[in-house]
């Protein structure tokens, strides 16, 4: 039921990994927290609350490495090499994990969907606001959506077209009427760390543009931590996937 695929990604310029659970259904590339790797959702039980979905044959769950995410959190990269990192993570989940995911459904064409929490959050929309032509909805927990903290002041493009926040006010074309046609979940716990200010924030950008979005409060008992993304996932790919 689990598969390992690594190899080196020019892109990236490291070795990565695509880990697998499941063999049938709607195909989910569920993206780590921070400084997580592929397997991080399955030591913290995620897999294990999707495993009723898995087994019934309703979803493919696949996981990458946190790669730009370990950059922008370790501290002491420059905003430059975050930002460049950032877009390369994106040309890696295109031009490399899509196919490998389209192959591995035997399936040129079918649409995927995106999930992840806190910064995965931040990976789920801007993969699915970014590619619309293979990316059908994202499922962002807890989400952390501005990233530009972390800039020091050093504003640059590479950062400006990774992040939705900043490009979608300005898109327009064949992109935004493809988007038009997506769907960006926001559920979020109101409980310690949890911040639904960001997911309300995003929205507004989101429902500006005419993007159908929905924001979903779970209210104070819900924390920012695995316990509360054990619920909400499950949840929205029932209803959704």
């Amino acid at each position: 039921m689990k598969d390992v695929t690594r190899w080196y990604s020019h892109n990236v310029e490291q070795e990565v990994q695509l880990v697998r659970w499941g063999r049938f259904g709607t195909p989910v590339l569920l993206f780590p927290t921070a400084g997580g790797d592929a397997e991080e959702i399955e030591r913290f039980h995620l897999i294990g609350a999707l495993q009723p979905l898995l087994e019934a044959g309703r979803i493919k769950v696949y996981s990458t490495d946190s790669i730009a995410g370990k950059a922008w959190f370790a501290g002491h990269h420059s905003a430059e090499y975050c930002s460049k990192l950032q877009n390369c993570f994106d040309t890696f989940i295109y031009s490399e994990v899509t196919p490998a995911i389209r192959n591995d459904c035997a399936s040129d064409d079918i649409e995927i969907v995106t999930a992840g929490a806190s910064i995965g959050a931040f990976n789920a929309v801007a993969t699915v606001c970014r590619h619309p032509d293979v990316y059908k909805l994202a499922i962002a927990m807890s989400g952390t959506f501005d990233l530009s903290k972390y800039l020091e002041g050093r504003f640059n493009d590479d950062f400006y077209f990774s992040s939705p926040l900043h490009y979608l006010p300005r898109l327009e074309g064949e992109l935004l009427e493809m988007l038009r046609k997506r769907l960006i979940l926001l559920p979020c716990g109101e409980g310690d760390y949890e911040d639904i200010g960001e997911s309300w924030r995003i929205a507004r950008v989101l429902g500006a543009k005419g993007i159908p979005n929905r924001v979903d409060p779970w209210g104070p008992h819900y924390h920012h931590d695995w316990q509360t993304w054990r619920e909400m996932l499950p949840k929205y790919l029932d209803e959704f996937a």
